[in-house]
């Protein structure tokens, strides 16, 4: 018991000083993750002296915790806002991944020195951009949709091809022409999974009236796990199936979205703090000294030839303007899933498998450090700042089991084209009325002569079979305005 008492109160001052290390990244300028590694370190080894260094555990955990930040990438991408960037998305996390891997061997070959198999190695590791950092920096910097959606799908997608290609490295399979194959079907039947977990698990959530609201965010995040266990189970790509599912459930009718969305974000960062941790707790400060030129070979190459060309050579078909490219090339942030794909050599035994551990680790700082903290500079050099856009509109949505109906709560955001309709220019369909308006911290009955305004919350009372029509009215609305049919929108 003194052991379990003393880790649990590691674990919680480790938790509370990451989450204040969020604010001091931001008044710094710095990215969260490296203050986690920093934090990783100093009760490692060559700090406090927790020693740490199984490669097995690390890689297991890492696994687990990508699958939570998949998860929750997936809950809180809009499809809408995704959607028109769908082609250039699975073409950057698949050809382009190619190009990289290609590129990036090739020239750590010429370079290093390293064998063809263990230059491919690199490569694949190298490959995939992380989900995490690019969720968290991209929302942010206020580019175009097509731009982050495309670089979100691309982080959401490419762990599954990278893995795979891993794996395949780190083993004894022997590479032909069925090696392709493999990856296809891998691919084809996550997704396959990822879409029928999400619309299933949509379906049950919606018909089943739990007794607690705390319960929905879990059983959605249940479904997200149990389609990456289903997939790895079923020989396809388990984080695939993960992202799929997540992207489903997050784009459907959920009850008590809001808090299902707010529970997932909140899971995301826990992932995400515990990962950089003991990636950081891995970590041995001393050995890294050695992994500084390789690292930063890799880095140059990766930066400067690999990311660039897999670009260009994506973007042909869509004809993206010249600023647009360099930004995706730029863009391509790494984070924790090269660390995590490097553990697997590792635990496989895999010669040289350390030294690609150190120099990935030594590589994620320096792009963390020079992406990350140029981003925002280059988007305004480039000239794709849009400026301030606004908030989503929050709709959220509760079973009222024995009325048969639901009960939908909807927050009006700076932006909306709501702002100063009347109630009776809203047009909900038959069987919906909004019951109440809280405004400036005051509850009123509205009047069909009241005027919507910025930052009003309106309940809505409508029948089940009324909901989803009520909710796509509204969202046209927040959109369009109170002509949205007569100009196309229809809140899908």
């Amino acid at each position: 018991m003194d052991g379990l008492t003393l880790a649990l109160g590691i674990g919680a001052a480790v938790v509370l000083v990451a989450v204040l290390a969020v604010r001091v990244s931001v008044r710094l300028g710095l990215p969260s993750l490296l203050l986690y590694l920093a934090i990783g370190v100093a009760i490692g080894e060559s700090g406090i002296g927790i020693h740490f260094d199984d490669a097995q555990l690390t890689k297991a955990l890492g696994l687990a915790a990508l699958v939570l930040i998949l998860t929750e990438g997936g809950l809180t991408t809009r499809w809408t806002d995704v959607r028109p960037s769908l082609g250039i998305g699975i073409t950057l996390s698949t050809l382009a991944e190619a190009v990289s891997i290609g590129v990036t061997a090739t020239g750590l070959h010429y370079i290093l020195g390293l064998d063809w198999k263990q230059a491919a190695l690199w490569g694949a590791v190298l490959a995939s951009t992380d989900a995490a950092a690019v969720f968290s920096v991209l929302r942010s910097l206020g580019v175009s949709k097509r731009i982050v959606g495309s670089l979100e799908l691309e982080s959401g997608i490419n762990d599954a091809p990278s893995y795979i290609a891993v794996v395949l490295l780190s083993t004894s399979t022997v590479i032909d022409w069925t090696v392709p194959l493999l990856a296809v079907y891998e691919l084809a039947a996550g997704a396959l999974i990822g879409l029928l977990f999400g619309w299933l698990g949509a379906i049950a959530l919606r018909r089943i009236a739990l007794p607690a609201t705390g319960l929905y965010p879990l059983a959605t995040v249940a479904v997200c796990v149990a389609a990456f266990s289903t997939g790895q189970l079923a020989h396809a790509s388990g984080l695939l199936a993960t992202y799929v599912a997540g992207l489903v459930l997050g784009n459907s009718e959920l009850p008590h979205r809001a808090d299902t969305l707010s529970f997932a974000e909140g899971l995301g960062w826990l992932s995400q703090i515990g990962l950089f941790v003991l990636l950081g707790l891995f970590s041995s400060p001393a050995r890294l000294l050695d992994a500084i030129v390789p690292g930063l070979v890799a880095a140059a190459v990766l930066l400067l030839l690999a990311r660039p060309l897999s670009v260009l050579l994506s973007a042909l078909p869509f004809r993206l303007p010249w600023r647009e490219q360099v930004f995706l090339s730029w863009a391509g942030l790494r984070g924790a899933v090269p660390i995590v794909l490097a553990m697997i050599p590792l635990s496989e035994g895999v010669p040289g498998a350390r030294s690609l551990v150190d120099a990935v680790f030594v590589l994620v700082i320096v792009l963390t450090l020079v992406q990350g903290s140029t981003l925002p500079l280059l988007t305004r050099v480039l000239g794709l700042a849009k400026g301030a856009k606004s908030t989503e509109m929050e709709v959220d949505a509760a079973p009222l089991d024995e009325l048969g109906a639901e009960l939908i709560q909807v927050k009006i955001p700076q932006g909306s084209r709501l702002h100063g309709i009347y109630l009776t220019e809203l047009r909900l369909p038959p069987g919906a009325t909004v019951s109440l308006v809280t405004r400036n911290g005051s509850a009123f009955t509205p009047e069909p002569t009241t005027r919507l305004q910025t930052h009003d919350h309106i309940l809505i009372v409508a029948t089940r079979q009324a909901r989803a029509a009520t909710e796509r009215r509204i969202r046209a609305v927040d959109r369009a305005g109170k002509f949205a049919r007569w100009r196309g929108e229809q809140g899908h």
